[in-house]
């Protein structure tokens, strides 16, 4: 059989036993409008990825969840800066509700943070999960998740128990779809218990009259697949057990007496991948086509022709035009409609390995590891990445799950399906050398379900209902207290204030906009940390402020869980006892040194002036004329010009209403008289935008003439007034308002990234005389390796004689992942 290369054209091959011809892709005018539209709808609907990694997998309550957040193009895996926020959530599994939530600034795709636990929090199995808001316009099964247990001091968290029914969930699963009458088939099948977790499985298959057809066992974490030749007019019966229980009856899919079979071989052959497609149907058209489509993540690799005149055919793809990961095969019948669909994974080995070195591997307590990283691809090159570090205390910190999963499983393999899958980690382990076919049996029975192809042959347009965010973003809608319409614009002022060390509202964002004719509003790339106060005020027409203002950050979205996920925390109990009683001791002493420094603190007397935080809205230090307002000057005045009108000597104020003007006496050049400069709060802003503003929301406004406004530059020729509002002012508390048509709110902002504190004993100081026996002993999220592959970092053991388990994370901007682990004894 001959091939053209992708590099050249699209193929289309032509297939049957014994004939095989080659066509470009102007030849077959259904392939190239099908490519066409596959391209069109995936360029409108890119996709996102998002991977966490943290220091461990269990806490107690009151300790910190260290993690780094990665974005990846959801199409190539090169690194995603398009979004530069990262949502995190720690959802409760067992109450379904989002205890915790914060958000983090992604730079160059990378998104380093930490979660803080509260003392109050409920001990129990958790979810992580990360997510971009662009990837809000998917399901969330494709947000990242990750289980966590989180325990109590003075309790134990009890494993999921596994399911007392002995009757398994199974399902059986033909292989690209269906079965047909008088084609051999594949059956694929999967066994889970009631809390979701795999089963092991046997059973057979009855004919019609009971006779066994073939019998079947559980290969791989209650997956497995049998071959069975359905016959005309035979009806069967499946019957599967967990090994020692009952026998219980399963439905078999129905059988299609007409229909067409795909097989997929992606193990036998190190060059192609063997699709097989077999039918029984019967056409008079030698024209009759049935097509094959091979695609990765949006992205078109192979076209193919089957013709129906032959009842089988075998189709070659080369693996080489395939990028790594895992592709879709879609067979189309003789009428262009999707009937058979494979998933298949391949391995290009477009990853990269961490080696980890040090110049020991056995250290004493409290002494110094110097360690080394090292980045290669798999010839053993150098190539720079993007790592994270954790280095934890075995023992404190057991490992329960060799096989969980990690940037590699989660990029190349979680991120593309939905549904739990249970010890990821195992099919990219070269010590599993059964793990190709493994992997084969998951994708034949794991769900995948990105898009429909119903949508993309009718064109139908993705609905992106959640903007890719570059800031931060405030949205919501305006309505009228009767929660109806508002029936136009309104006009919005926000303000985003948060506190300095002295408590005061001292750095602000002052904005104005409108809302759109549904009285829906949205301001972008904010740019706030930590808690912030949000102050939004809507005014329609005259001064109207009877309105009804929502904000959608303060709403919590839905969580959704299909079925709690399985607990594979499970715990020896003399691990556990260990792990709460040291982490325990540990945070009391940090409690107690906190406690130490406060009593330390009130017994000082400082005597100073106190600090007055200046005015950060001027740049001024003194005003040629100020106007204080008040409710005496403020009183039946439209504007703020009308206040200051006949107050200020040589400021000329004419018209009235919004048709007023203003002119600062000798403020003009050749062509006239030259109008101020007005400025707001210290920004800029045009006339009408002063006018809109109430006289009561102002506190003074200053008046700078010639030689005093020249620090405002050239604009202001014609001088400045400069408008200062009361909420303004860093010392205005805007919680304390309260009024028709404004809103105000406490909003988390972006967390702020605080520096993992690892003590150094190289130098002796007070606070190492106590006892060190933390969890995690070194967590650096941010490592970058250089040209020749190479990083270093330094941290210290503590005083517990134990192991210390070291795991690397990280990628390649291009989005090769690797993962790197390594173990140092301690005695």
């Amino acid at each position: 059989m001959r091939f053209i290369p992708r590099k050249t054209a699209l193929s289309i091959l032509f297939t049957t036993a014994l004939l095989s011809l080659a066509f470009t892709l102007s030849d077959d005018a259904f392939i190239s409008q099908l490519v066409e539209k596959f391209k069109a709808y995936h360029q409108q609907r890119p996709l996102e990825k998002t991977y966490l990694h943290t220091d461990r997998d269990t806490y107690l309550t009151g300790e910190t969840i260290w993690l780094k957040g990665y974005l990846f193009s959801g199409n190539t895996h090169n690194a995603d800066t398009i979004s530069r926020v990262l949502h995190v959530d720690l959802v409760d599994v067992a109450a379904k509700r989002v205890r915790l939530r914060i958000q983090l600034k992604a730079t160059n795709s990378y998104a380093p943070g930490q979660l803080a636990l509260p003392d109050t929090l409920p001990a129990g199995t958790y979810q992580l999960r990360a997510y971009t808001n662009y990837m809000r316009n998917e399901p969330d099964a494709y947000f990242f998740t990750k289980t966590l247990a989180i325990l109590k001091p003075d309790g134990q968290l009890t494993p999921t128990a596994r399911a007392a029914s002995s009757k398994p969930d199974v399902q059986f699963l033909p292989e690209g779809g269906q079965l047909v009458e008088g084609i051999d088939g594949r059956v694929a099948f999967k066994a889970v218990d009631q809390t979701g977790r795999s089963v092991p499985i046997e059973g057979f298959v009855l004919g019609a009259q009971n006779d066994t057809v073939v019998g079947f066992s559980a290969m791989h974490q209650g997956m497995g697949y049998f071959s069975v030749k359905p016959e005309n007019g035979q009806t069967y019966k499946v019957f599967a057990r967990v090994p020692g229980g009952a026998f219980a009856p399963y439905p078999l899919p129905a059988i299609q007496p007409l229909g067409v079979t795909m097989q997929v071989d992606n193990l036998s052959n190190k060059d192609n991948i063997r699709v097989y497609v077999r039918h029984n149907k019967t056409s008079n058209d030698p024209a009759a086509m049935f097509t094959l489509l091979a695609q990765t993540r949006g992205q078109v690799v192979q076209a193919a022709k089957v013709s129906l005149a032959k009842k089988t055919a075998v189709v070659l793809l080369p693996r080489a035009d395939f990028p790594e990961g895992i592709t879709q095969l879609t067979l189309f019948d003789e009428t262009n409609k999707p009937v058979c669909e494979r998933l298949a994974f391949i391995d290009k080995k477009d990853q990269i390995a961490i080696a980890l070195t040090t110049s020991k591997t056995t250290y004493a307590s409290r002494e110094r590891v110097d360690l080394t990283l090292t980045t290669t691809d798999a010839d053993g090159k150098p190539v720079p990445a993007n790592l994270s570090l954790a280095a934890v205390d075995a023992r404190l910190a057991p490992q329960l799950d060799t096989n969980a999963a990690t940037i590699t499983s989660h990029l190349l393999l979680s991120s593309d399906l939905v549904g739990t899958i249970e010890q990821p980690g195992y099919y990219f382990n070269p010590a599993n050398t059964d793990r190709f076919a493994k992997l084969d049996l998951l994708l034949m029975t794991q769900g995948w379900r990105r898009f429909a192809w119903t949508d993309v042959l009718a064109e139908t347009p993705a609905v992106t209902k959640y903007p890719v965010e570059r800031g931060l973003t405030l949205s919501g809608r305006v309505l009228r207290p009767s929660q109806k319409g508002v029936n136009g614009k309104v006009n919005l002022t926000f303000i985003v204030a948060q506190r300095d060390s002295a408590g005061n509202y001292s750095n602000r964002d002052f904005l104005m906009g409108e809302t759109d004719e549904q009285g829906n509003y949205a301001a972008y790339d904010l740019n706030f940390t930590d808690s912030t106060t949000v102050l939004v005020q809507a005014t329609k027409g005259k001064g109207n402020r009877d309105l009804s203002i929502t904000l959608d950050q303060l709403l919590m979205p839905t969580v959704t869980i299909v079925q709690p996920p399985y607990n594979p925390l499970e715990f020896g109990r003399d691990e556990l006892a260990e792990f709460i009683k040291r982490t325990n001791e540990y945070m009391e002493i940090e409690r107690q040194i906190r406690r130490n420094r406060e009593v330390l603190l009130e017994s000082v007397t400082v005597r100073a002036k106190k600090y007055q935080a200046p005015d950060t809205r001027k740049i001024y230090s003194n005003a040629d004329a100020t106007v204080k307002f008040d409710q005496n000057n403020t009183a039946g005045r439209m504007n703020i010009l009308e206040v200051i009108q006949g107050r200020v000597a040589g400021v000329q104020v004419t018209g009235s209403g919004m048709n007023v003007s203003v002119n600062i006496r000798g403020a003009a050049n050749f062509g006239g008289a030259v109008g101020p400069l007005f400025v707001l709060d210290g920004t800029p802003m045009d006339l009408q935008g002063i006018l809109s503003i109430p006289p009561t929301d102002v506190d003074q406004v200053d008046v700078l003439k010639g030689p005093s406004a020249a620090i405002y530059g050239s604009q202001a020729a014609g001088g400045v007034i400069s408008i200062l509002t009361k909420r303004g002012s860093p010392n205005y508390d805007l919680t304390k308002e309260a009024a028709p048509g404004v809103l105000v709110a406490k909003l988390a902002g972006y967390a702020p990234v605080r520096e993992f504190y690892a003590p150094r004993y190289d130098a002796k100081k007070p606070e190492h005389i106590r006892p060190d026996y933390r969890a995690t002993l070194f967590w650096s999220p941010m490592i970058q390796t250089d040209e020749q592959g190479k990083a270093t970092v330094s941290f210290y053991t503590s005083d517990n004689k134990t192991d210390i388990r070291l795991q690397a994370e990280g990628a390649t901007f291009s989005g090769m992942p690797g993962m790197g682990r390594r173990t140092l004894a301690v005695k």
